[in-house]
Formats: structure tokens, sequence, C-alpha cells
């Protein structure tokens, strides 16, 4: 049996995933997650084989979650399935070590044949980012989708200072690199420029 977790934020969309895998006979779902810290705890306590989750969850993301487990060097090998066809998601999931990159509108039936291929050994990919995926390089640095994200959530210069614990001055020289690599004119197109890459 392949032993999944799934971490999904909207509960509708993760039960109905669990019902899903549920009918497959070599496929059973050992816990659910609301987000990412959630989907830690459930995979340090039951030791799947897989693990199937969003991207943009609260708490901690599936691109997080997926980078933390490859830091672990957790044997639990990451599905991601989202709505998010970026290709910029795509990269920094390939990145995180993730085993698969598959979209949410895609057949039902493609899902349970994803997570066999992953566990025999495959990386998946959705066809249609796979070409797209290296057009355009991510050009920001972890510091600066940190500080776009802080940004992007309304803080000022001050409140990112004392939220990542960094000086005034280190934040707008990261925020002016950031803002002059993606042509923006300020921190929050910067971070709505940033956001439709996928790159935050």
């Amino acid at each position: 049996m392949i032993k999944v977790v799934i971490a999904e934020d909207q509960t509708l969309l993760r039960d109905a995933l669990a019902t899903l895998l549920g009918l497959e006979r070599d496929i059973e779902v050992v816990g659910l997650a609301g987000n990412g810290r959630e989907a830690h705890d459930v995979v340090r306590r039951k030791d799947p084989d897989l693990v199937l989750t969003d991207i943009e969850m609260p708490d901690m993301t599936g691109l997080e979650l997926a980078d933390l487990l490859r830091r672990e060097e957790s044997r639990t090998r990451v599905l991601i399935v989202t709505t998010f066809d970026r290709p910029g998601y795509l990269r920094r999931a390939m990145e995180a070590g993730v085993s698969g990159f598959i979209l949410k509108d895609g057949p039902s039936a493609d899902l349970a044949g994803a997570i066999r291929r992953v566990m025999a050994g495959e990386r998946v990919v959705a066809p249609e980012l796979a070409a797209r995926a290296w057009d355009e390089a991510d050009p920001l640095s972890d510091a600066e989708r940190r500080l776009l994200r802080l940004a992007e959530a309304g803080l000022d210069s001050a409140a990112m200072a004392e939220a990542s614990g960094l000086a005034r001055g280190t934040v707008r020289n990261y925020l002016h690199s950031a803002i002059s690599k993606l042509g923006a004119a300020n921190r929050i197109e910067a971070a709505r420029r940033a956001r439709q890459k996928g790159w935050l």
C-alpha cells in the first residue's frame, strides 16, 4: 500500500481528494492537514510514502513544506497538486526537491497514476508547464522574496525590519534591488509582478 498524507486548506477539496484516493486498492490516506505546518507534524507521526500538497496554504506553503522535508532528508516524497500553472512555482518546486507537480484541473484518473509514477521513481510534471518552466529564471533572492511578501501584506519598512530581524537600511537595500530586478515602480508593484510570475 502507498501511504499518503493530504495537505490542502480547503476542507471540501481535501475531503474530496481523500474520498477519491480511498477508492484505489493500492493507496491509503493516513492523514489530513489544513496547512504545511500541520502536514509536517502528520508526516513526522505517520511516516507516509508521499504527501500530496497544495502550494498556497496558511502558516506554511507546500513549497516550504517540501523544502523542509528535503532538508530533513525525509523519505516522504512530495507531489504538488495546484491550480497555479505558473512556471515560477514549478521551478521553485523542483529546487525544493518535489517529485511531481500536477494541476487540479487535470482528469481525476491522472491523480492516482501520478502517485504511482512518483513512487516508481519518476518525476511527474504537468506537460503544459514543463516546456515553459525554464524560460524565465526567478531573479529574486530568498531575502528579497521574504520582504516582498511582507510588503504585499501591507507592512511598512519599520515593521518589515522588525519582522525580518534586519536593519532598516538593509531592508531598503533588498527592496530597492527587488524593485529594480522586476522593473517595478515601487514595492507593491514589485510584489504584484513577482506573485503573477509565481516567484512569491
